[in-house]
């Protein structure tokens, strides 16, 4: 498992900001439909809609762009960010800590794409959780105990994990997704940023 580092306070993994909009009752709502077991479970359950009941914007060909997790939620699409904003809103509702983190990839284009992840705490570990969903050649199950990701980085060529678990979306991607109304347009127009440092 890779160690991961906290931005912020324990208690700040459980509260409600813009993009993660916790209190929404729709959220709210829906965590409480899932909340049947112990946290576990929940989390399994979560990671599982989200992944599977949420398309990924580029793989569904839609142009909306989503950031805030109840706007995800309610139009069922999202880049990784979004849906990763929308599984940490279902767990915090849920009473679960969860947070935002981050790779940096390559792209087609031989430059470097952001690439978004949750991390959540269970059994008293972090462990991220990506739920970006299944295509082909790519398949991602959950795990309670150990990483599991839709992309390996491979460091000789620049890649980068980003070890640091945000309460909150990043500037430079809540940037990106906000100052965009075309999610098509923004990803095959080098709109969305290639590392935390944009």
């Amino acid at each position: 498992m890779t160690p991961l580092r906290l931005a912020a306070e324990p208690w700040e993994y459980l509260g409600s900001d813009e993009a993660i909009d916790v209190e929404h009752d729709r959220i709210v709502a829906t965590a409480a439909s899932m909340r049947t077991g112990d946290d576990v479970a929940f989390a399994r359950t979560a990671f599982e809609f989200v992944r599977d009941e949420v398309t990924h914007s580029l793989d569904a060909r839609d142009r909306r762009v989503t950031w805030r997790a109840s706007d995800v939620l309610r139009t069922r699409t999202g880049l990784c960010f979004a849906k990763s904003h929308l599984l940490v809103a279902l767990l915090r509702a849920g009473g679960v800590e969860a947070g935002l983190c981050y790779q940096r990839l390559s792209d087609d284009a031989g430059g470097f794409v952001l690439h978004g992840l949750a991390a959540v705490l269970l059994e008293d570990h972090w462990v991220r959780l990506d739920p970006r969903g299944n295509k082909p050649g790519i398949e991602v199950e959950f795990s309670a105990t150990e990483d599991r990701l839709a992309y390996r980085v491979r460091p000789e060529l620049g890649e980068a994990d980003y070890l640091t678990v945000y309460p909150s979306p990043h500037p430079v991607v809540l940037r990106a997704l906000q100052s965009h109304d075309d999610c098509i347009a923004m990803c095959e127009q080098g709109g969305l940023p290639s590392s935390l440092e944009d």
